[in-house]
């Protein structure tokens, strides 16, 4: 073998930033520009501006970067009220005006279903739901970075584009109870001892109480352990501990009383109660006008055999339960499962069923697949509801809801339902997350021809 040393190879030169024309807003929200045979997507852009920009990253047919200079703005363009907008990657679309930000909204949905070839001739649009454009926030996950150089430790969102965590004093779109508060954390952090092996903060919320999980990759000492006991004291927070997976969260203050949190729907005379690692909707106010919508297009008349797929922790299945006879809730996870069934007894409501179940899964066995349905509600992960809609018998089935958080695949699964004979009727969009590219939307489609 030779002695020679191999030479490293030279690092790549970083691109210098340049200026840019914008044309156009992809539907994520950012900037589209030509960039010699590349398309370039910049964050923080708006069509017809000329930015300075920062390349991220790179491919022979599209690059990525983020806007460092305005050089020639929009007419449109509007001063963020965060005075982070520009660093903090929680945040995406606070250089647009929030009317403006809808309106995209509406239109990147309106295209998707065009592109999947649904017809929207007879489709009315709904107005958009829309809630509080700051304070809404109730869960997050927070990065912690301890700085050894500056001897402090960082909590909040990723910086755009980057890794590293974004250096803020205060958050806007966090719940109340603690967008002001996260140097509280970050000072009880950094007196660990182990500040550095803290790597995050969960953050749920309900209507009464806000908890905090602190996940730590080595055990907390007794003076640590104090530490946070002594915060939820001082704030009123509920304190967990993660050491290992999620099943390793216990609650460290308060130790007496139910632990959990709950969320009411007081229209309904509903209350439903979660663990702080179930999964619930982030905004409760649109929360709250999703399901009162929902409630409004379905029409009832008291008997309806309704199926809810993608039941969660029964946001939909318990309101579904006080107009309908019957409500079936599927959901692939035993423990929320247990939780739709723990809500219905909460509520006095017994006319619900529940089964755990894999929808990506053949229904060939499933005796509920199979079972007659009047309604059918869908509520799925951005990945869509594609298998269920295509296996699923819909004899029957006069009216189907669709609530998605992805508005390719409700495009792409509307068109599923076109070709099984069921029309879209009525569509909507949700700010679920304002200030943000994401669009939580809405559909109703009626049954048009018997499907075989």
């Amino acid at each position: 073998m030779s002695d020679r040393k191999r030479r490293r190879p030279a690092r790549r030169k970083q691109t210098p930033d340049f200026p840019i024309q914008v044309s156009r807003l992809s539907h994520e929200g950012r900037g589209i520009a030509s960039w010699g045979e590349r398309m370039l997507f910049v964050d923080g852009a708006l069509p017809g501006e000329l930015v300075e920009v920062r390349l991220t990253q790179k491919s022979s047919k599209i690059a990525e970067a983020v806007t460092t200079r305005v050089h020639r703005p929009a007419d449109n363009r509007h001063t963020p009220s965060c005075p982070h907008a520009s660093t903090c990657g929680g945040c995406s679309l606070q250089h647009m005006p929030h009317t403006d930000q809808i309106a995209h909204k509406q239109a990147t949905l309106q295209s998707l279903m065009v592109q999947e070839g649904v017809d929207l001739t007879d489709a009315v649009q709904l107005p958009p739901l829309l809630g509080p454009l700051s304070g809404y926030r109730r869960r997050a996950r927070l990065g912690v970075r301890w700085v050894h150089a500056k001897q402090r430790v960082l909590v909040g969102f990723r910086e755009k584009a980057s890794n590293f965590i974004a250096d803020i004093d205060a958050c806007e779109v966090l719940d109340r109870r603690i967008g002001g508060d996260l140097h509280r954390l970050e000072t009880v952090i950094a007196a660990t001892s182990c500040p550095d092996r803290i790597p995050q903060i969960e953050v749920a919320a309900g209507d009464d109480t806000l908890a905090i999980i602190v996940r730590h990759l080595e055990p907390l000492s007794a003076e640590d352990h104090a530490r946070f006991v002594d915060l939820g004291e001082t704030t009123g927070w509920h304190m967990y501990l993660q050491p290992k997976g999620p099943d390793s969260v216990h609650r460290i203050w308060p130790l007496t009383g139910r632990s959990g949190l709950t969320y009411r729907l007081g229209e309904l005379g509903l209350e439903y109660q979660f663990e702080v690692t179930d999964f619930t909707q982030i905004n409760a106010q649109i929360n709250r006008q999703m399901i009162l919508k929902a409630l409004s297009l379905l029409e009832f008349n008291g008997s309806e055999r309704v199926l809810d797929l993608f039941c969660g922790l029964g946001n939909f299945t318990l309101a579904l339960a006080t107009r309908a006879g019957s409500v079936t809730g599927v959901e692939v996870s035993q423990t929320m499962v247990d939780r739709v069934l723990q809500n219905a007894r909460h509520n006095v409501l017994d006319n619900i069923a529940a089964h755990a179940f894999d929808l990506t899964e053949s229904l060939a066995d499933q005796s509920w697949a199979n079972a007659p349905y009047d309604i059918v509600v869908v509520d799925p992960p951005r990945s869509g509801a594609k298998e269920v809609l295509e296996m699923l018998p819909l004899n029957g089935v006069t009216q189907l809801l669709y609530v998605s958080c992805n508005p390719a695949t409700l495009a792409r699964d509307a068109a599923i339902l076109h070709a099984r004979g069921m029309k879209m009727i009525e569509y909507g969009v949700m700010d679920m997350f304002p200030q943000t590219a994401h669009v939580e939307s809405m559909a109703r489609f009626v049954q048009v021809k018997s499907d075989g």
